[in-house]
């Protein structure tokens, strides 16, 4: 038998936490004689309920290795990430390095993997906000040039990758002067699908906040450039007909709410 694929998989923050919870039941479920998974956590989301609680939630094994970078400026955290990452694939033998989405852990794992020319496969690839201002999008730019594999959500991700360049045609082996655009679909679909059965039996939060199905809307949001505009045109365009009985949940709200009545 041929040895088994051996992936490293990094996350720090915690939207990776939640995405590798797809493609880690997918490996332990199906792929487990062919694939070895080792997780590396940086520590980007070190609070227990923006890491710990997700891991606990969605069956996530303990990662292998911690690096418990924490909290800091881009440029310090990024830098004892990249320290952290290329030291565990200078002490070990991995065939991919694994990375999701665009944050500091993402473009961190990315460029140690790449210098050491290991090659990286990029989940959530192509996505763009087209503004260079924002950090996640120079992460995620980083990030595609650096990747073997680039795993897009959506057919609008691999437009984008081709309008930068990037062939997608698979007409020669992957490397990363000629990665391979793979429109695959979003794993948090995946997950949705997977969790929502799993909600339906354990959950109580509707009753616990006295909501009833279809007479609700539920929004995440979690980026500054998000919550400070998009959120509220939404909390104006949905008009009188709904209203926040329960509030909202954000510390930015208050003060986006006194800066659009100015």
């Amino acid at each position: 038998m041929a040895a088994p694929l051996r992936i490293l998989t990094v996350i720090g923050a915690r939207p990776q936490i939640i995405k590798a919870a797809a493609l880690g039941r997918a490996i332990r479920n199906g792929f487990s004689e062919r694939i070895e998974e080792t997780l590396l956590h940086t520590g980007q989301h070190y609070d227990a309920d923006m890491s710990q609680v997700f891991l606990d939630e969605l069956g996530i094994p303990r990662p292998s290795v911690m690096l418990d970078v924490g909290s800091g400026k881009h440029g310090d955290t990024t830098a004892r990430m990249m320290m952290g990452i290329e030291q565990e694939l200078l002490r070990n033998t991995y065939d991919v390095v694994l990375v999701y989405g665009d944050t500091n852990s993402t473009v961190a794992a990315a460029l140690a993997a790449a210098k050491l020319h290991i090659p990286v496969a990029h989940v959530e690839a192509g996505l763009r906000s087209f503004d260079k201002r924002m950090p996640e999008e120079v992460n995620r730019i980083l990030t595609d040039h650096c990747s073997t594999w680039l795993f897009c959500p959506t057919d609008t991700a691999v437009s984008n990758l081709a309008r930068e360049g990037f062939s997608i045609d698979r007409d020669r082996a992957p490397d990363i002067n000629g990665p391979h655009v793979i429109a695959c679909g979003d794993v948090m679909y995946d997950n949705s699908l997977h969790f929502a059965e799993l909600a339906t039996v354990r959950s109580t939060l509707l009753s616990d906040l006295g909501l009833h199905r279809g007479s609700y809307l539920l929004v995440t949001v979690h980026r500054d450039i998000t919550i400070r505009m998009t959120l509220i045109d939404w909390r104006y365009s949905l008009g009188p007909s709904w209203t926040f009985t329960r509030g909202m949940v954000s510390p930015w709200f208050g003060r986006c709410i006194r800066a659009r009545s100015k």
